[in-house]
This record gives C-alpha cells, structure tokens and sequence, in this order.
C-alpha cells in the first residue's frame, strides 16, 4: 500500500471512529441524563452554525449585538436545554437533512441546472446525452426528497415515540440509509444507463480533482 493510500485509510478509520463515537455520545445522553458538559457538546454544532451566520452579517456592530443577543438565549435556555438534550440532537438533525434538502431542490428550479448534473459534467466533459441529463435529474429529485423524509420521519419520531426509538434512528440508522440510498442509485445506474454513461461518485471526483489540477496557474505565476 502506498503512503497516500495509508494515509487515506488511518484517516478514514479515523473520521468513522470519531462518528462512532458521536453516535453513541448521542444516544446515551438523549436517553439519559445530561451534564452540563454533555449539554454544551450537543450545542455545539448549532453554535458553529450561529457563528457563520452571525459572521455573514458584515458589520462589526451587528455582529456584536447578535452574538450578546445568541449568548443571552443560549443562557436563558441552558436549564431547559440540560434537562431535554435530545432537542438538540433533534434540531441538529433536521436542520442537516433540510439544509441537504435545500442543496438539492433549489437546483430543480427554472433556470437551474440539477445538481447531480452539474456534478455528471465533471466526468463527461464532452457532454450528456438526454438519457444522462434526465437520469441525473431524477436521481437530484430523489435525494432532495430522501432528505425531507428523513426530517419528516425525524419530528415523527420526536414528538410521537419514545426517546429511545427516536434516537436509535436519528444517530445510528441515519448514515446506513444514505449508504443504502447510494447503493440504490448505484443499482438504477447500472440499470437504466448504457455502461459509457455510468460514472460513479469516485469517477465524479477524480474528474473534478483532475479539473482543479489543469485550472490551478503553474507555481511561478500564482
């Protein structure tokens, strides 16, 4: 194995450990008690999110009076946040698979080429055939609707079921689905695309890397 294969592989083993763990942190404290430790980690990603937010604002005094403004929440809300974390995972959840939704829909707007699409065009520099552009389109459909049945099975279960069921879902099963939706995908591929038309995701990527490669001016010119 090469050194960059090696590397790729202790980091890959790395980012599953780390969202193994998450997981588990997750569930335990969803279902469980929480500390204040335990409380402050669930919130956050949705601090990281507040911030790139608050950043985009521009100005230095809207940022300012909307971080006091995200600090004085947070603090009014932190006895409740402590006694119901799941909230917090639960609006993690959602927001992710409704922002992921986003991604994908605006793009199925007039004017818009699909995103899936756009991305085919990395590995088919020479064009798409009208098979490969209405496949792509379909398949940018059904990711954005993949992800709005996530968030609605999400609330379902939040507001309906017992923590347990929710969470079990939510932080163990979420990741399994996108991978069971990308062998799906996989499949219809190889099903409906004639074998030149039926780049995968790592092709995509390569072709992109490789785009990046030939855009990038020579070291002497940058």
């Amino acid at each position: 194995m090469s050194v960059a294969g090696a590397t790729n592989l202790l980091r890959g083993t790395a980012i599953g450990g780390l969202a193994v763990a998450w997981a588990v942190f997750a569930h335990r404290t969803s279902v469980g008690g929480a500390s204040d430790f335990s409380t402050a980690l669930a919130a956050t990603p949705i601090v990281i999110v507040a911030a790139i937010l608050l950043r985009r604002l521009g100005s230095p005094l809207s940022i300012a009076s909307g971080s006091l403004a995200a600090l004085a929440l947070l603090a009014w809300a932190w006895p409740q946040l402590r006694e119901n974390v799941a909230l917090l995972y639960y609006l993690e959840h959602v927001g992710t698979n409704l922002a992921f939704a986003v991604v994908f829909g605006r793009t199925l707007g007039a004017g818009h080429e699909p995103l899936i699409t756009q991305l085919a065009r990395f590995a088919h520099p020479e064009g798409l055939s009208p098979a490969k552009l209405r496949y792509t389109r379909q398949v940018t459909v059904a990711w954005t609707g993949f992800f709005v049945a996530m968030a609605a099975v999400s609330t379902g279960l939040f507001l309906l079921a017992p923590a347990a069921v929710w969470s079990v879902f939510a932080n163990f099963l979420t990741l399994p689905l996108i991978l069971l939706m990308f062998v799906v995908e996989h499949l219809c591929r190889y099903l409906v695309l004639p074998p030149a038309e039926r780049a995968g995701i790592a092709d995509t990527i390569r072709a992109f890397r490789a785009g990046k490669q030939r855009r990038a001016p020579p070291p002497d010119q940058r």
